[in-house]
């Protein structure tokens, strides 16, 4: 794919009755980006991604994906989209082979492509011992393998990751960070949002933090650091956001921890 706007969102607004979430964002994605959309709880990260992913409805705006309002052809752009959502509940009676073919079909994949896929890629990630095992008895980061496996079957030209990492060891977590530096250099556009700064700091090319409702900062992490005093991304995130008294709350929270009777 070109380097082209892959993503455009123009003055959007979502309120949930008289809480304004989000108020007037205004964002041009292009095609090769990892964009490390951070913020801190209730700052309208998930709400953006559910409104573009069409599971959110009510807003104001327009939200442009490939060249085409979202509006007007739903199913096409999906097919595009590939998602791992923080929390997701899977189809825990199904076998990883089950599952991973049900969702490659889903996205138009025939069944024999999609075991050949999803089995090979199991193997990969170091899981293929449990392709044919339930998914009730996977451990917590053989889920998030599936999840990230699930989301990748059918080779999305847009990529949503919400804490993508959670559970993941140390190698399967460097696995992936290649797996998304492989899939930027081919083209492919990646939404990482996540609260491990650390880690969206270095697999991002560009970084937006959203903090009420609005876009706070947007550019590469050597431009946020030259626009602000702070020399990581979490004094930055601090920073931006006004949140200084952590070392005190902490100490705080230590003292009535160590309270005796």
């Amino acid at each position: 794919m070109t380097q082209q706007d892959i993503l455009t969102i123009t003055n959007l607004s979502k309120s949930y009755g008289n809480k304004e979430i989000l108020k007037g964002i205004d964002l041009h994605i292009s095609g090769g980006e990892i964009i490390g959309y951070i913020g801190p709880n209730g700052a309208g990260k998930s709400t953006t991604i559910k409104i573009i992913m069409g599971i959110e409805g009510e807003y104001t705006g327009e939200i442009k994906l490939f060249g085409e309002n979202i509006e007007q052809n739903p199913i096409q752009y999906k097919r595009r989209i590939g998602y791992v959502p923080e929390i997701a509940d899977v189809y825990d009676n199904l076998t990883g082979y089950e599952y991973l073919t049900f969702i490659g079909q889903l996205y138009g994949l025939d069944l024999l492509m999609a075991a050949n896929k999803s089995k090979t890629l199991m193997e990969l990630f170091g899981v293929g011992e449990a392709y044919h095992a339930r998914i009730s008895s996977y451990s917590k980061g053989m889920r998030q393998k599936l999840l990230i496996i699930s989301s990748l079957l059918h080779n999305p030209d847009l990529l949503f990751l919400d804490e993508p990492i959670n559970g993941l060891d140390a190698n399967s977590v460097m696995i992936f960070k290649e797996i998304l530096s492989q899939l930027a250099a081919q083209g492919k556009t990646i939404f990482y949002s996540s609260h491990l700064m650390d880690v969206v700091e270095k697999i991002s090319s560009r970084i937006i933090l959203l903090y009420d409702g609005k876009v706070a900062a947007d550019g590469t992490f050597a431009q946020l650091q030259a626009d602000n005093t702070a020399g990581t991304l979490e004094g930055i995130f601090n920073q931006l956001t006004g949140f200084h008294n952590y070392k005190e709350i902490g100490e705080q929270f230590v003292s009535v921890v160590q309270e005796v009777k």
